[in-house]
């Protein structure tokens, strides 16, 4: 199984694989309180979720909670620009504490 993250030799708990192949390239989006849209290319990518990197220190983390549903813009890998609004929901976030990404926290999301 491929991911983009690390091997820790630890097992691997999800019960989907994991992989880079998606129909989207990149979220955007804003909640209430942000002064700006923030961009994030997906990462971590499987059938039933997605997942943005998000740096410690950035102003989105002071914004958003588990269960949050917030209208997100997806853009489509092979379309030249094409996008998609969709309602999506705060699955987790999680601190990297090492590794390639140490310093982030990765966000999961479910598209409703």
């Amino acid at each position: 199984m491929e991911t983009n993250l690390p091997s820790n030799n630890l097992p691997e708990r999800r019960s989907e694989t994991r992989g880079t192949d998606s129909r989207y390239y990149s979220v955007q989006f804003t909640t209430e309180g942000l002064d700006a849209f923030y961009q994030f290319k997906l990462w971590n990518i499987s059938p039933k979720g997605l997942c943005i990197l998000v740096k410690e220190q950035s102003e989105v983390l002071h914004h958003i909670e588990v269960g949050d549903i917030i209208e997100m813009t997806y853009y489509l890998a092979d379309s030249g620009g094409a996008s998609e609004n969709l309602k999506t929901q705060i699955k987790h976030i999680t601190k990297n504490e090492d590794g390639r990404f140490k310093g982030h926290y990765l966000v999961g999301l479910s598209i409703l």
